[in-house]
């Protein structure tokens, strides 16, 4: 006996059989639902005019058929022909007039997506236009020749060359090339070197060219060629931009802010400059994505915007060694690692050398040697590295992860002795500096319309001073940061000019100072964390038509420790005035946490001075700032003239954190600074010869109320710079020499008319109340690159800075000496002539 859920089966098998027979010996059906059962089941697009299928109806295909099986039997049962192409879009002719249908598919070239409602313009003066795919079709004698246009496309012309046959055009539509993009160029100071719609500067690595002094796209080194952006030390861990000191600045690789950005203390990059794919540049108008600076953004990504294949490269200068791999898992995945070290604990070349002077004058450590003048001996070691790692894998067709790895750092180890009448001294110092960063990304493009990304980050920073000398006296300074966060950000495109993003961020920092110091003893820790949320919106409206660029965002901040919000405006707007002006409009009011202060000039031993702190919202108040810029660029006949007006003031410095070193050395008060100037550029090209020459005009003034001099010129104003240089590129060769010339920067002098000779003490007069002489270089640089039969590339590269070997004085200072009891100036010079060679092997 049947159970009943026995029965229920064989009902169920019986009925499914049935109705199976029941659609092969169905009744008719009208032809167009059967093609829109296929569409649905097949995932296709039938293409078709109404008039080849009307009044047609037949018994649909099995299910179960494949979709290549299906239109067989369709074109037995009807009179029709059936056109498959790559099992997406299927035609449909009347097949007695096969011969006489033209048929295409027009397509944009960028995407290759159907573009819909293009018109096509017979010569019989009909008009047809495309569907939702981008098909067309007319009949062989309306024309031989046709035209197609759209908005925003190039109209192309058409000649059928075979009419007869069977297979559809595909046409590509080129987009217009719009005015507002023409007045753009691919080449400012450099290849590679481009300037974007929203104001800001990108490199490519990759696509670098060559610029005087510099044979590696250094990221720090050639934003220093970029007009308004400056470093008074030759530091890359002392970048001024408009005025600003270097902290001002934030630092992103890969999403992970960095703290540390130099190795040899500033003399190169800290930042692999074989690994990056884009870096990102502004000086104003940065997007609200971007908090925690007062000053410029630098944005350092790796991930190539396409698929990439396998890869490796090594290669060596008088400094360092790297080596670089790129594999792919899978289609999906790859894996990349970057890793560079120093060769110092090897050999000590004439570069080094020239690096270790320039680092450690004037320092406590030269000082040692300076005043000893008997037995005097020294031993000293230093190193550096950076390690990166990325993994990417995309999960489908619309997820995406990518964890990003960082490690940077260096280490000296310096041991000094000396007899002098008799007694030993001794001091052993050591020097740690790293950065250590992480970040886990995950994107996800929901459709073509909206995407969602997120990342994870952390940023470890840590400077580690230990000093240690023959009275038995021990000195350990240590600075750390500890910086983590979650950014959101999702991307909406409402149609083809406007677009809205949305976001929030989450940021924690925390910043500890200690300070223990034995025979006396001392002890001495500080730790401070300050948790900001941020929620950010930003709208962007882009029509090539009406030459019109507007974006404006704001970014509303809240600082839970203070219970403070802070509002933050952003704007960029861009107009292009006819082909070949446009007028550019950028504006930003921005907040800064954390800076860095130097309690005493010789706090880790005058090489790496500077500790980061965070505000307390009293004695160290938030940092906020206000710009605007506006700028004009004409380019004709390879010819650039770019010329920006700016205005930028900064409320809530210290003066701990301007590196004073005159009478305000040991004042504690707090003001702002106000800089306005101008920054211009003129380019030309000549086949493959470029030149360009660059100036700015800075005027920089301190404001702290509290202070008898209430107003006086800023550490970081250099009035007056003028940079040149000629770049010749042809094939694999690459040569460029360039000189660079500023205004020396200000100074304090002694009043020395209030000095007692018997009984020396500094007075000074009014805080920068003069200036350095100015600074004036000329650097060259060249590679050539060439490849073996077997596919492998080499490059040779040759750079000297300051051929002429100019001593150029970058500061000066005033101290009471010890030995002579004296007023005694100490200067510091820039580096004297340093040759560099580099080679490399790419596969």
């Amino acid at each position: 006996m049947l159970l009943p859920k026995q029965f229920h089966f064989l009902f169920f098998l019986f009925f499914l059989v049935l109705n199976s027979f029941a659609q092969d010996k169905g009744k008719l059906v009208p032809f167009k639902k059967i093609i829109i059962d296929i569409e649905k089941q097949h995932q296709v697009s039938f293409n078709y005019t109404e008039d080849n299928i009307a009044g047609q109806e037949l018994i649909p295909p099995k299910k179960s058929l494949s979709l290549e099986q299906k239109l067989e039997y369709l074109a037995e049962k009807t009179h029709l022909s059936f056109e498959n192409i790559g099992n997406k879009f299927i035609n449909i002719y009347k097949r007695e007039n096969e011969s006489q249908i033209i048929c295409g598919y027009v397509f944009s070239s960028t995407d290759k997506k159907p573009i819909e409602n293009a018109n096509i313009n017979l010569s019989n003066k009909n008009q047809v236009t495309t569907n939702s795919n981008g098909y067309f079709e007319f009949k062989e004698e309306d024309a031989e020749i046709f035209f197609i246009s759209h908005v925003g496309f190039v109209t192309k012309k058409i000649v059928t060359v075979n009419p007869n046959s069977k297979n559809c055009l595909q046409i590509l539509l080129e987009p217009e090339i719009t005015e507002l993009k023409e007045i753009k160029t691919n080449a400012i100071l450099a290849s590679g070197i481009s300037k974007n719609k929203d104001g800001s500067f990108e490199i490519k690595p990759k696509k670098f060219g060559i610029l005087p002094g510099l044979i590696e796209p250094d990221a720090l080194q050639t934003m220093q060629q970029i007009p308004g952006v400056n470093s008074i030390d030759e530091s890359v861990s002392s970048i001024n931009v408009r005025g600003g000191t270097h902290d001002q600045n934030l630092f992103l690789w890969n999403g992970i802010r960095m703290f540390q950005t130099g190795h040899f203390f500033g003399l190169i990059s800290a930042f692999n400059p074989n690994l990056a794919h884009t870096i990102s540049i502004y000086k104003n108008g940065s997007s609200a994505f971007y908090g925690e600076s007062v000053s410029s953004v630098v944005a350092i990504s790796s991930t190539p915007e396409t698929a990439e294949k396998n890869s490796f490269s090594a290669g060596i200068n008088m400094i360092n060694a790297d080596v670089y791999g790129k594999y792919n898992l899978s289609k999906k995945s790859y894996i990349e690692v970057a890793a560079r070290k120093s060769i110092t604990d090897f050999v000590e070349t004439p570069t080094y050398k020239e690096y270790f002077n320039k680092v450690f004058q004037n320092t406590t450590i030269t000082d040692f040697s300076d005043k000893q003048n008997v037995d005097y001996r020294s031993d000293k070691k230093f190193n550096f590295y950076d390690v990166t790692l990325k993994y990417a894998q995309k999960i489908g067709i619309k997820d995406q992860i990518i964890l990003d790895l960082i490690t940077i750092k260096d280490n000296l180890e310096v041991f000094q002795s000396a007899t002098f009448y008799d007694i030993n001294r001794s001091e052993n110092n050591i020097l740690r500096q790293q950065n250590y960063g992480g970040n886990l990304a995950w994107k996800r493009n929901w459709n073509d319309f909206n995407t969602t990304k997120v990342n994870v980050y952390n940023s470890a920073y840590e400077l580690l001073g230990n000093q240690s000398n023959s009275e038995g006296q021990i000195v350990i300074q240590e600075n750390t940061v500890n910086n983590n966060g979650i950014n959101l950000e999702n991307n909406h495109i409402i149609n083809s000019k406007f677009t809205f993003n949305d976001g929030y961020q989450f940021n924690e920092i925390g910043v500890t100072n200690l300070e223990n110091v034995t025979n006396p003893d001392f002890y001495r820790k500080v730790k401070e964390v300050l948790r900001t949320h941020a929620l950010i919106l930003e709208a962007k409206y882009n029509d090539t038509i009406s030459r019109i660029y507007f974006k404006v965002g704001t970014r509303i901040n809240y600082i839970e420790k203070f219970k403070k919000s802070i509002v933050e405006p952003r704007i960029q707007f861009g107009y292009g005035i006819n082909k070949n002006l446009n007028l550019e409009l950028l504006g930003e009011l921005k907040s800064q946490n954390s800076q860095q202060i130097i309690d005493l000039q010789k706090d880790y031993f005058g090489i790496e001075k500077r500790r980061w702190i965070i505000s307390n919202n009293s004695t160290i108040p938030i940092q906020k700032s206000r710009q605007l810029s506006l700028n004009l660029t004409y380019i004709k006949n390879d010819w650039l003239f770019d010329i920006e007006n700016f205005y930028k003031k900064v409320n809530g410095i210290t003066t701990s954190s301007q590196g004073f070193q005159n009478q305000l050395e040991f004042v504690k008060t707090t003001g702002d600074y106000e800089v306005w100037g101008t920054e211009m550029l003129v380019q030309k090209r000549m086949n493959h010869f470029l030149t360009w020459l660059s100036y700015t005009y800075n005027h920089n003034n301190y404001h702290f109320p509290d202070y008898e001099y209430p107003i006086f010129p800023n550490n970081f104003e250099v009035m007056h710079t003028a940079s040149w240089a000629g770049i010749y590129e042809k094939n694999n060769f690459k040569i460029a020499l360039g000189t660079k010339w500023t205004s020396g920067r200000p100074k304090t002098s002694p009043n020395n008319a209030l000095i007692d000779p018997s009984n020396p003490t500094l007075v000074y007069n009014k805080p920068n109340n003069t200036n350095l002489h100015i600074f004036s270089q000329i650097n060259f640089s060249t590679t050539y690159k060439w490849e073996s039969e077997n596919g492998i590339q080499y490059k040779l590269g040759i750079s000297i800075l300051n051929i002429l070997n100019r001593k150029n004085e970058i500061s000066e200072y005033y101290r009471i000496s010890s030995l002579t009891n004296s007023i005694e100036e100490v200067e510091t010079f820039s580096l004297q002539r340093t040759p560099n060679l580099s080679f490399r092997v790419s596969l």
